[in-house]
């Protein structure tokens, strides 16, 4: 049931950042956060670079790519 409540925190529409999935309500990719947590900076720290985001949303757009890497296949 939490997990649904964060996936509600993204959305996708084909105006805003050319469909790529967003937290709701911004221009701020899915993509660009899990990089950055990737890359191992901290939720506080994304928080400060980008204050419009909650750690909420850092979590959902985390839980979004886990959910993507769970039916979808690539190559490296």
């Amino acid at each position: 049931m939490q997990n649904q409540k964060l996936l509600q925190r993204i959305s996708s529409d084909p105006d805003i950042c050319h469909g790529k999935p967003c937290i709701k309500g911004t221009r701020i990719p899915v993509y660009l956060i899990v990089s950055l947590v990737a890359e191992g900076e901290s939720i506080e720290s994304i928080i400060q670079d980008y204050p419009s985001l909650t750690p909420e949303d850092i979590k959902a757009a985390i839980h979004y790519a886990a959910k993507l890497c769970e039916y979808e296949a690539y190559a490296l």
